[in-house]
């Protein structure tokens, strides 16, 4: 009786945990991923195939549910695996992904926002960068939760949607942490490495130019910031993946990314 009574009380203060339980808290990371669906008739892009660039079908949208979006390539790597899948968990994202990394304990959050929220995902990707967000994900399965405002490395992937429009005020840090910040999107380092910096994160892997935000380079960037790689390896990492799939020959993909604020 009194053993049922202490896994009891046991099982009742890990659900009261703000940050979820863990076997070593130290050890688990975080990683928010804000995905804009690409979206031919609410942003300012050159319209690619009408499957692809329907913002309100995360299936089959470029940069998620196609072969190198988000949410399709990561679940088919073999370093991460699919937890779950949730419809819907707030009125501006069609879909989230949870996903657990297969070697290390890190965790990532993928939210696919509709393409006519594109600026609600800019603005939310950069609430998150300062440390302001809110939300804490229960895991369906097991006792684990994540509190998204803990999470260490932030990225948006999507249209730079900040050549179309501007972000009314910008966040300041809520808290002492530096979070780590990638921004997938054309020529992301003019338009974001300002607010990021004002928001007190670190812009990890910013661009330079037009490109394709898909989610090879995404993968092999995480890859090297959870090995703890520095950030020239990490730059050399994404250049790499984007030669790769792009051809476009690897000292134009070097040209193409910059890592760290003063680059």
């Amino acid at each position: 009786m009194r053993k049922k009574l202490t896994n009891k009380i046991i099982f009742a203060v890990m659900l009261l945990m703000p940050d979820g339980f863990c076997s070593d808290p130290q050890s688990k990371r975080t990683i928010h991923l804000f995905v804009a669906l690409c979206d031919n008739e609410h942003q300012g892009i050159v319209p690619v195939p009408p499957k692809l660039g329907d913002g309100e079908d995360p299936k089959n949208n470029l940069y998620w549910g196609a072969l190198y979006g988000v949410k399709q390539f990561f679940k088919r790597s073999k370093n991460w695996k699919l937890l779950e899948t949730v419809q819907h968990p707030r009125n501006s994202i069609l879909e989230r992904c949870i996903f657990k990394h297969e070697r290390k304990d890190v965790y990532m959050v993928a939210d696919a926002y509709g393409g006519m929220e594109i600026k609600r995902a800019i603005a939310d990707f950069l609430q998150s960068a300062s440390g302001n967000g809110r939300e804490v994900v229960s895991l369906k399965k097991g006792l684990t939760k994540i509190a998204l405002r803990s999470s260490q490395l932030i990225a948006y992937v999507g249209h730079n949607g900040l050549m179309d429009f501007q972000i009314e005020t910008y966040p300041h840090p809520n808290d002492q942490v530096q979070r780590d910040a990638i921004v997938l999107a054309c020529a992301s380092k003019p338009y974001f490495c300002e607010p990021l910096i004002k928001s007190g994160a670190r812009p990890l892997l910013l661009t330079t130019g037009f490109m394709a935000p898909e989610a090879y380079t995404l993968e092999n960037a995480i890859e090297g910031w959870i090995l703890r790689e520095g950030d020239e390896a990490i730059r050399l990492r994404a250049a790499t993946a984007y030669h790769k799939y792009q051809k476009c020959g690897l000292n134009s993909a070097k040209r193409l990314f910059v890592s760290g604020v003063n680059k």
